[in-house]
Parts: C-alpha cells; sequence; structure tokens
C-alpha cells in the first residue's frame, strides 16, 4: 500500500504525512488516582487526511491505510515482527501446484452491525474490488485469481463476480488462481482483502464516510481534515491484544506541530520526527524516542510519459544521468540527520529478499563523472533544452521540503541544469493529481510503506504493467514483459528463498531502467509523550497500535 505511498508508502508512506489543522489538548483515560494506565484510555496518534473515503480496496496510502488496518481484521493479521498468523482463517490450504487454495474461516465473527461474517464476506469484497466499473485504486492486487481478465473488460456488471472465487458453504470458498503463488496466503493480509458487509453494496459512497467493520476497533467517526476516532470493539476475537480503548488519529498541518504537541503532552505518539527534531530527539527529555533500521523505501517517480525520460535509450540515461548526480550521504547525513540509510535495491533491509550487491546496484551511487558522460551521451540523442527545468512535485505538509531542495540542487550542480522541487499543499491533492496523471512533466515524490514481509510487495504494486494506468500503484505507467514474467515466475516458485533469487533478478531489470530513483530507506523513527506505555513499531514503520497505554 503506498501509505505514505502505504504512496505509502505510502507510502507512501511513509510517509503519507499530514494536512491541514493542528490538534490541541491531552487525550484523558489516566487513573489520577493511582497513576495506573487505564484500558478505557483513549491515545491520540499523529494522523493525516486519506485521499479517499474510507473503502479497504480504494486506499493506497497511509492516511487512510493506518486507520482501515487498526479496523479491518482479514483471513491473516501480521504481529509485529511481520509474522503472519492465521486471524479469521480456521485454515488456508493449497493444492500441490498452489493454483488452488481452499479457505475455511472461523465461525463467531461478527461485523459491528452485529450481522455474520461469511464466505461470500470475502468473495463478493474481492470481486468488487476487482471490478473495472468500480474503479478500486487496488484492483490490480486480485489479478492473479481466475476470472479478473473478464471483469477488467470495460463496461462489465459492477456486481459481476470473480469465475476462481466460490463458496462452498457459509465458512468455505476456493480461490483458482491464473497461476501458482506461493505468497498468496501473505498476501491476502492486506488491506484490499478485507471482508465487506452486504450494507457496504446498498450505498458505498455512504459506507465510506462512516464504515461498518470487523477488526480490533469499530469506527466511530470521521470530521474531515481534523480526526478520525476508533473506539476498542469489545467482541473482537483476533489474535492482537488491544490493550487501550481506542484511538483518536489527528490531521496535522506538519511534522514540527504534532512533534511539538508531543512535547507537550498534547498528543500522545508520532509516527515520525521533523527534519527540526532529527539530531535531537533521542536525547529529547520531555519525550520517549525510537530509532531502529526500517521497512520504508523514499524514491521519486519518472513518469514514462515525461518529455527526454521515456524508456528508450534517451531516457535510460538520463534517468540513471540523474539518479547518480544525487548526494544520498550527503543529503542523509546534513538533512536527515542520519536517521537513514543508502538505498542498493528497491527493497528495505528489514525485508526477506533485500540484497546489497544486485547487477546495477552502482546507479544509485554518487559519481559525478558518470552522471556528466551520460547525461551528455543522452543530448547526443536529443538535447536537453537549456530553458528547461528538471521539476521534482512532493507535497509540502509531509516535511519534505528539505529533502527535495537539497536533491534539486544536487542535480542542478552536477549536471549544470535548472531543477527545483514543486510543492502541493496537501498530500491528498497531491495524490489526487498523480492518480489523474496531471502530472506530465514533472517527476513525483513516491515512497513505499510495506503491506506485507516480502518484496513482492514492493515490486508488484508498484512497477508491474497490471498496475499502471491507474489500476494501482504504478504512478509512472511503467511496463517491461520481461519485468513482468520475472513476477510470475517468483509467485511460482516452491520456496520463499528461491522466490527472492527470481525478485532480485526483476530487480536488476528495474535498476537498469530506473522508473523510480531510490532515494534512502528511512529508519523506523517516532516519539511518545512520557505518561504513555508500551511505545513501539512494527515490522513497517509504525507504532503497535493496540499495544499502547496512558
Amino acid at each position: 500500500m503506498k501509505k505514505s505511498p502505504k504512496l505509502t508508502i505510502v507510502a507512501a508512506s511513509a510517509c503519507a504525512l499530514a494536512l491541514a489543522l493542528s490538534a490541541c489538548g491531552g487525550s484523558t483515560g489516566q487513573d489520577a488516582n493511582s497513576g495506573a494506565s487505564s484500558a478505557d484510555a483513549i491515545i491520540s496518534v499523529y494522523g493525516c487526511e486519506p485521499a479517499k473515503p474510507l473503502i479497504p480496496s480504494n486506499t493506497g496510502e497511509s492516511c487512510g491505510g493506518n486507520p482501515l488496518d487498526m479496523m479491518f481484521s482479514k483471513l491473516v493479521r501480521f504481529d509485529k515482527s511481520g509474522k503472519a498468523h492465521n486471524e479469521i482463517a480456521q485454515e488456508i490450504k493449497p493444492n500441490a501446484d498452489m493454483t488452488q487454495y481452499k479457505v475455511t474461516i472461523k465461525s463467531g465473527w461478527k461485523f459491528s452491525d452485529g450481522t455474520p461474517v461469511t464466505a461470500s464476506s470475502f468473495t463478493k469484497a474481492w470481486s468488487w474490488g476487482a471490478n473495472v466499473s468500480n474503479a478500486q485504486l487496488d484492483a490490480s492486487f486480485f489479478d492473479n485469481i481466475q476470472g479478473y481478465d473478464e471483469i477488467q473488460k470495460p463496461g462489465v456488471a459492477s456486481d459481476a463476480q470473480l469465475s476462481g472465487l466460490k463458496v462452498i458453504d457459509d465458512h468455505t470458498f476456493t480461490v483458482d488462481l491464473k497461476s501458482p503463488s506461493s505468497t498468496f496466503p501473505i498476501l491476502i493480509g492486506y488491506t484490499a482483502y478485507a471482508p465487506m458487509p452486504e450494507v457496504f453494496y446498498k450505498d458505498t459512497k455512504a459506507y465510506g464516510e462512516n464504515p461498518v467493520t470487523v477488526g480490533p476497533y469499530n469506527f466511530k467517526s470521521w470530521e474531515h481534515n481534523k480526526s478520525i476516532k476508533l473506539v476498542k470493539n469489545k467482541d473482537y476475537k483476533g489474535t492482537a491484544v488491544v490493550k487501550n480503548g481506542g484511538l483518536e488519529f489527528r490531521t496535522y498541518s506538519d511534522l514540527d506541530a504534532g512533534f511539538a504537541d508531543v512535547q507537550a503532552g498534547n498528543l500522545d505518539v508520532i509516527d515520525s520526527v521533523p527534519t527540526s527534531a532529527q539530531r535531537t530527539f533521542q536525547s529529547d527529555a520531555t519525550v520517549q524516542a525510537y530509532n531502529e533500521p526500517g521497512a520504508v523505501i523514499q524514491s521519486f517517480t519518472i513518469p514514462g510519459f515525461m518529455d527526454h525520460f521515456k524508456m528508450d535509450e534517451e531516457g535510460k540515461l538520463r534517468r540513471q544521468a540523474i539518479s547518480m548526480s544525487i548526494d544520498r550521504k550527503q543529503i542523509i547525513d546534513k538533512v536527515l540527520g542520519g536517521l537513514a540509510m543508502q538505498p542498493t535495491d528497491f527493497t528495505a533491509p528489514t525485508i526477506p529478499g533485500y540484497s546489497k550487491n544486485l547487477k546495477g546496484s552502482d546507479n544509485l551511487k554518487y559519481n559525478p563523472k558518470k552522471a556528466k558522460e551520460l547525461w551528455a551521451q543522452a543530448d547526443a540523442i536529443s538535447p536537453w533544452p537549456a530553458e528547461q527545468t528538471f521539476k521534482l512535485a512532493y507535497n509540502s505538509d509531509g516535511g519534505a521540503k528539505d529533502s527535495y531542495d537539497a536533491i534539486a540542487n544536487s542535480i542542478k550542480n552536477t549536471l549544470g541544469i535548472k531543477a527545483e522541487g514543486t510543492p502541493v499543499p496537501t498530500f491528498s491533492e497531491f495524490r489526487n493529481n498523480v492518480g489523474q496523471r496531471k502530472y506530465r512533466d514533472s517527476a513525483l515524490r513516491s515512497s513505499w510503506q510495506p503491506d506485507y514481509p516480502s518484496p513482492e510487495n514492493y515490486l508488484k504494486p508498484l512497477y508491474a504493467s497490471s498496475a499502471a494506468d491507474g489500476n494501482g500503484s504504478n504512478d509512472g505507467d511503467y511496463k517491461n514483459p520481461q519485468f513482468d514474467a520475472m513476477l510470475t515466475k517468483a509467485a511460482q516458485a516452491k520456496s520463499v528463498d528461491e522466490a527472492n533469487k527470481v525478485y532480485q533478478q526483476a530487480e536488476q531489470i528495474l535498476l537498469g531502467d530506473l522508473p523510480s530513483v531510490p532515494l534512502y530507506y528511512a529508519n523506523a523513527k517516532g516519539a511518545a509523550a512520557k505518561n504513555v506505555g508500551g511505545f513501539t513499531m512494527n515490522w513497517k514503520n509504525l507504532p503497535v497500535y493496540e499495544e499502547l497505554t496512558k
């Protein structure tokens, strides 16, 4: 999930950091007499305005994705280290060649409106999310299920079902895949695979503002540009242990305001640190600090339709030149306070399959001499106009200004061309513009916060042909049949280790084409107020929200 780009991962996200009003006023819940933590305490956490309504299959960034993950259980749930455990699923059983999975779900699970979770709660939701007529951002996550191609055809009925999904009874269904997949039991832990209640299909627009849920927390309210409030689900039957009474995701205009509120005790937890505090937050006596290697990758995408940067000889030379012109170490040291790592691939150091030694990784190293040579070779094919500026669009409410000013300066000083960061006021506006392909002559800030712990999640949503043209998070509309074939081959592997070797071969293709330019791996870093307990961060750089106490 681009939950920043979760992009993010936002990755997004990662990433996808803020919007509108700065919240103030502390949360209540502490037992004033004993000082003990209260199981009813409401924990206030740093948040941002979602770019889309609160619908699991249409959320590709962390502003909406983080609350949704707390409201929706899936067949499996990832623990804080990224290991998958059955949640609603009783059993997920593959056939011999992993082209069919038989799923049995546990009895007794109910949505927040009291209706039961059944097999069709999954099959109908997945079909609706995959259906082209419903225009869901995460449609491509279902592309390996039989029948996907058919319900991606223009004009298909919006309630058409995936032919590869068959309900056997209320607690059992089968999934037939187009090709073998060893990662399917992990993939289904992603937000888009959440079950949906029948009320969803009656009025999807209204549902997106007031969702009926099935997870550790129930939805309470969404006051746009201010907060999303969740309350503990007392009927929750899953594996998470909820130690507080609810969460309030507060919308902030910038990181500095959020961090200042944590220092003052007016906000309980923030999942990032502003540039102004990165050198001092670990020794700041007013907060609890967290800083460990993380799973978020920061990058910028160069769209394949951008003049002089298409996927031809000139375009590839310029992409490599731009990448080699960036002094990443200086940016990490001077701007980020050393709280990041230089990239060597397109995943992250905490993910199985990460590699430091891929062929082509030199394209991610600062090499001003080679950068100038490559730029000159591209100019020999088609000259770069002297008056043209290499632009980098980013959202200004996410604390990225200093980084993008430094990136632009590095490119300008190395290549002798005009380069500048071009800020957009809010993340929501920026992501909506990206989705509508409004940036025709600009690179785009991108980041990725993983949805499940596999290289597949970094590669397929961002670079597969099936995720281009608005069908996923492939914002640059990159398409390479060789890369797509590698993804298919990796999914058919008999073991995780075998699959990861193939994913690394796929990454070598990306290192040559550079549909995006990796900048750095962001550390998992954040802060909590002094009276907060249980503060730690999970495998995808987020607080373990359900364990927070006060």
